[in-house]
């Protein structure tokens, strides 16, 4: 017959439940610093430009680490091939958000719970709330998660369980994407080697702040047009 722990039994094991939890973030943490790390390497391989491609095609579903760490990276080195190394972001993020997409129509049900337990920034609560934002207008944000530092992946995905348009997808994360790529191929191609630290310290900021202006804009649009 199953038995209950004991009064002096049950701290021990609330006690190691919070150790555990304590453990797995600093796990995590350290993953990423990995995964970050590993992508800034294939700054300096005659291969740089596949990886960026490969890297900017996973982001758009599953990758933690944004491809603009390695287009950056890739920029410093060679500052006139910066707006190549943003089309090659752009055209493979934008294929990545439609197998996100596919992943979202298609298979959700079955992988659903691998992405909340292993994938960094997926969270029940995160994707209801993006469903919720495509009851208002898909289009606008997944052009705002696609330019800022929100998580595209995320975005991409649940347009696949909302059934947003494929044709919606494509060109809402073309628009999006460009922007934000070719935002930092351009700061690169001014600034050289100096942009680097600036992208580093405020690009989210940067992009964040555009995507704030947009959203304000549309809604006063919006708004005017109703009064």
């Amino acid at each position: 017959m199953p038995f209950a722990p004991t009064s002096s039994e049950t701290p021990n094991i609330e006690q190691s439940k919070a150790d555990a939890s304590e453990v797995e973030l600093p796990q995590r943490q350290g993953l990423l610093r990995r995964l970050y790390n590993w992508v800034l390497s294939w700054a300096d391989s005659p291969h740089g430009m596949i990886a960026l491609a490969g890297i900017s095609f996973a982001e758009s579903s599953f990758f933690p680490i944004p491809p603009d760490v390695l287009q950056i990276a890739l920029s410093v080195g060679k500052p006139k091939k910066s707006y190549l190394f943003a089309s090659v972001s752009v055209i493979a993020s934008v294929l990545g958000a439609v197998v996100g997409w596919s992943i979202g129509w298609g298979l959700w049900q079955f992988v659903e719970t691998f992405f909340y337990s292993t994938i960094p920034g997926f969270t029940p609560e995160k994707f209801k709330y993006v469903e919720v934002l495509y009851q208002d207008n898909a289009f606008l944000w997944l052009i705002l998660s696609a330019f800022t530092p929100i998580p595209f992946k995320i975005f991409t995905i649940a347009a696949g369980v909302c059934s947003v348009p494929l044709p919606t997808l494509i060109i809402a994360s073309a628009i999006g994407r460009s922007g934000r790529f070719f935002l930092v191929a351009t700061i690169m191609r001014i600034f050289g080697k100096q942009a680097r630290d600036i992208l580093d310290k405020y690009l989210e900021g940067i992009t964040l702040l555009f995507g704030v202006l947009v959203l304000v804009g549309v809604y006063a649009l919006k708004f005017v047009g109703t009064h």
